[in-house]
């Protein structure tokens, strides 16, 4: 019996104490765990926590097909120091607008590259940076929010929700310091951010118009080089 205990308590990493024996037979100690079987036991035990903590954090987060969990992610992304993921619950002409952005400015800066004397060209393209430069219109908006102060505004406001109120293709989530954000549903189910859809919409009329004034500018830049060339 010794022996066959001994072999189990080497296996679960206890230490096993000497066997003493009675008249009624044998008897043992409770055994004694060592340092590894402490750690490992702490580390199981933080594990099944973790696990816990995941699994039920996964099941109870609303989605994003709600106001409710496309809000939660908005917050989600801002407080963890990840605002570029709030572009993804945008509603779409927000979104269109910054893809919009990016498209005038990406074409107005290779213009103004190419035909532009210094130092109009060297200012025009800084003022287009993080606008022109960017492979998504998520970073176009983040570019924006960043300059406008709307990350700063939104990190502030942010809080728990209060309420909700649905009311067909609209929502208005109203936080627990009372600030109300709208929100409107998408095309895909999920709901979009409607806060900065005018000022993103008005860029990117502004692009527009840029777009052609650098273009008309550039024509003008070209017939001068062409007339001070001529003998």
């Amino acid at each position: 019996m010794f022996v066959r205990w001994r072999g189990v308590c080497r296996k679960l990493g206890f230490r096993c104490p000497l066997f003493a024996r009675s008249a009624d037979g044998d008897y043992f100690r409770p055994p004694t765990m060592t340092r590894r079987a402490k750690l490992l036991l702490m580390v199981g035990t933080a594990l099944l926590f973790l696990g816990t903590f995941l699994v039920h954090s996964h099941l109870t987060f609303p989605k994003d097909t709600t106001p409710e969990g496309a809000y939660a992610r908005i917050v989600l992304g801002v407080t963890k120091g990840n605002p570029r993921q709030c572009f993804a619950y945008l509603e779409t002409q927000a979104q269109w607008a910054s893809y919009t952005i990016r498209d005038y400015r990406t074409k107005a800066a290779a213009i103004v590259a190419r035909d532009y004397p210094e130092p109009e060209k060297s200012a025009l393209l800084a003022s287009y940076r993080g606008q022109a430069d960017v492979p998504d219109g998520a970073d176009t908006w983040l570019t924006l929010a960043e300059s406008r102060g709307w990350i700063t505004r939104l990190r502030k406001d942010l809080s728990g929700m209060k309420q909700v109120e649905i009311a067909g293709e609209r929502a208005t989530v109203e936080t627990a310091r009372g600030t109300r954000y709208a929100f409107r549903r998408r095309e895909n189910g999920i709901w979009g951010l409607t806060t900065f859809t005018a000022e993103l919409v008005a860029e990117a009329e502004k692009a527009a118009r840029d777009l052609e004034m650098v273009t008309k500018a550039a024509r003008d830049y070209e017939r001068a080089r062409s007339a001070s060339t001529l003998p």
